[in-house]
């Protein structure tokens, strides 16, 4: 079964930069293409949020509080989703998960495959 693996969180000062990675692992016939890679970020007692999301191709979108401040980037031989984030604020502290979603057309219902990361833990100290 296919797992999402993240790493590079950590602590960092404000206005400092952290790099973000997450690569899908498991056995070589559970490893697929997946439609859409994304990174969420939750704080305890609050709802996890999108911080932005990539899909096949490289089209992206961002969460509104991201502001210019982190890109997103995909590398799909390497089944892997990276998040450079830069000018990190203490308000960016959070867990940051990674998400990816692969969608098969032509099924009724759908058939969807969707996996969680365990999440890697930013702090950025003021």
């Amino acid at each position: 079964q296919v797992q999402l693996v993240e790493s590079g969180g950590g602590t960092v000062q404000s206005g400092g930069s952290l790099r973000l990675s997450c690569a899908a692992s498991g056995s070589p016939s559970s490893i697929i293409d997946f439609d859409k890679m994304a990174w969420y970020r939750q704080v305890q007692g609050h709802p996890r949020e999108m911080v932005a999301e990539i899909v096949t191709g490289g089209a992206a979108n961002y969460g509104d509080f991201v502001k210019g401040r982190f890109a997103i980037s995909r590398d799909d031989a390497r089944k892997s989703v990276y998040l450079q984030m830069s000018d990190l604020k203490p308000e960016d502290t959070a867990m940051y998960y990674c998400y990816a979603k692969r969608e098969w057309s032509g099924y009724v219902p759908p058939r969807i495959l969707e996996r969680w990361g365990r999440g890697t833990l930013v702090t950025v100290s003021s």
